[in-house]
């Protein structure tokens, strides 16, 4: 299984109150979307690319952040990076 690693990481919220956390590959992109209650288009799309991605389908890292920032942003879970 591919990790699939990107720069610069995606920060979103997490479960704690204030927390923050950087996802710089595709399979933390994935562990956070499962903890996410929204889940639109946005969600999907990032969903199938980051489990096609640890299927070793050859994707590329770009397209699974871009697709994750775009998930984050529908969920309201994104943070600017500090």
């Amino acid at each position: 299984m591919a990790t699939l690693w990107f720069v610069p990481p995606v920060f979103v919220k997490t479960e704690t109150e204030g927390g923050r956390h950087g996802c710089n590959n595709a399979r933390a992109a994935l562990e956070q979307l499962k903890t996410w209650t929204r889940r639109g288009p946005h969600w999907h799309k990032a969903w199938t690319l980051c489990l096609s991605a640890l299927e070793d389908d050859p994707i590329d890292p770009h397209v699974i952040r871009k697709a994750f920032v775009a998930a984050a942003k529908e969920a309201e879970m994104y943070l600017s990076p500090e």
